[in-house]
């Protein structure tokens, strides 16, 4: 199995996906016949690997882009708090309860705000802690969205790949049986 593109054959991206290699001559990769079917076969087992890839970042990006809003939400609404603190009139505002359910309250000028960590945590943070805090996790949701995206076309262009090399290689077989029945005949 010899001649693999040597220009995309052993690169690994940054995450530690492998690239498929090309089949760049048919007849240098596949020597024999009988050799066809392992080979199918393990493009097969690599484009299933690629789709559960492709499948389990299409999840983690749609976490984030879901993700993203309420991060940014929140910061807005500590920036708003933030600009508000050196006052002493306090601010009567309409918040969600649930999605159809909202209440109005007044909050009073603080120099805290209290933020739900997730799994029934909330904690109280100085205002401006809070304010770097969300801005750390906006980048670091930002930055893991591009690296899906990326993550997401590089598999997409190893899933063609092997795709292409299965049907080159399925051509080569079928190619080789009419020479070996015309032989025959």
């Amino acid at each position: 199995m010899a001649s693999v593109s040597s220009t995309t054959g052993g690169y690994v991206n940054p995450r530690g996906i492998p690239q498929a290699p090309f089949v760049d001559v048919v007849d240098d990769y596949v020597k024999s016949r009988e050799q066809v079917e392992p080979i199918l076969q393990s493009f097969q087992e690599m484009l299933s690997k690629y789709k559960y890839m492709e499948m389990s970042t299409l999840r983690r990006a749609a976490g984030l882009r879901e993700k993203i809003p309420d991060i940014q939400n929140t910061l807005n609404a500590v920036l708003f708090l933030s600009s508000k603190s050196g006052s002493n009139e306090s601010i009567t505002t309409t918040f969600e309860l649930n999605d159809t359910l909202y209440a109005k309250a007044e909050v009073k000028p603080s120099q805290t705000v209290y933020l739900w960590l997730g799994a029934n945590v909330m904690l109280e943070y100085p205002i401006t802690e809070a304010t770097d805090l969300l801005v750390s996790k906006l980048r670091s949701a930002k930055e893991s969205l591009q690296t899906c995206d990326d993550d997401l076309e590089f598999l997409r262009e190893n899933i063609t790949t092997v795709e292409v090399n299965t049907a080159r290689v399925f051509n080569w077989d079928v190619q080789k049986r009419r020479e070996e029945k015309e032989n025959a005949s």
